[in-house]
């Protein structure tokens, strides 16, 4: 019985050419390219998340592009559940897959797992984060190694939204969250997939998100921006909160100038990416280097 096709997880932080080497990967092999960033699925920001190009999407098939709107939230579950469908179609037209973009949650997903943890409903998360404010970190902390010692061992200092979910989760379900955690697997099979990390020199690649930034708002960024104000959205939602948003609509109602705000969305980009870089470089110690 023949080997089913390879699939191919393609990571980095934006601006690193993530999409062009999809894109010319997918030429040569007749893969499907999926979309494996967060703030692309959203019709709403084609511009300001640098999707592929109407003419890039011709030349292969990409899917998971713009095919949420902005008064959706996509959580790690749905888009994994979305990306294995298409990649079982994949193999069953016999075709290889590229899975590229600059999310990380969704990478440990496919490769290390998925906890199937039950919602915990708001009235429970906001008793918890009253607690939060009212105890302290410190002694919130301590009640929380009584319930979830894992928990409250590895998670960081002044990490107050990890502390209060870990907390959460276990007064909503009565496991902790750490448990939940262990009965994970990987979504793909180990050895049906191989991983690349584009990772340029960091002069380079704030330089290119520079370059972006500008060629950004030369295509429609603001227009875009404009469009979401329009809609009235709630702020939480996590188109709202895409790289660019805050500080393009910061200009449009007159609370900075255009030069400032493309200053400052210069600099949420390149903090963005070193986020991204960072994350990659300790998740994914052992993915081909690029």
């Amino acid at each position: 019985m023949s080997q089913p096709p390879l699939v191919t997880l393609i990571a980095g932080p934006t601006a690193s050419g993530k999409s062009a080497l999809a894109l010319k990967m997918a030429r040569e092999t007749g893969a499907v390219i999926i979309n494996a960033d967060s703030q692309q699925l959203y019709a709403d920001l084609r511009v300001l998340t640098a999707r592929p190009s109407p003419e890039d999407e011709t030349q292969t098939d990409h899917r998971l592009y713009g095919v949420a709107d902005a008064t959706d939230a996509w959580s790690v579950g749905k888009w994994s559940r979305a990306a294995l469908d298409l990649l079982d179609a994949a193999r069953a037209d016999g075709r290889p897959a590229i899975l590229v973009g600059g999310t990380g949650l969704y990478f440990t997903a496919l490769t290390r797992g998925l906890a199937d943890i039950p919602p915990v409903p708001q009235i429970v998360r906001d008793a918890i984060e009253a607690d939060y404010m009212a105890q302290g970190e410190a002694a919130f902390r301590a009640r929380l190694a009584e319930r979830d010692a894992d928990a409250a061992q590895t998670i960081e200092q002044g990490d107050r939204q990890r502390l209060i979910r870990a907390m959460s989760v276990h007064v909503a379900s009565g496991r902790p969250l750490s448990g939940w955690k262990a009965d994970t697997r990987p979504l793909l099979e180990p050895g049906s997939w191989v991983g690349q990390v584009i990772e340029p020199d960091r002069v380079a690649l704030y330089a290119n998100c520079d370059r972006r930034v500008d060629l950004m708002m030369e295509n429609g960024a603001l227009d875009e921006v404009r469009a979401l104000i329009a809609r009235d959205l709630s702020p939480a939602l996590p188109a709202m909160k895409a790289v660019g948003v805050r500080e393009l609509a910061a200009y449009l109602a007159g609370e900075i100038g255009r030069d400032e705000a493309i200053d400052a969305l210069k600099q949420a980009t390149r903090n963005y990416a070193k986020r991204q870089l960072t994350w990659f470089r300790n998740q994914t110690p052992n993915w081909t280097r690029a």
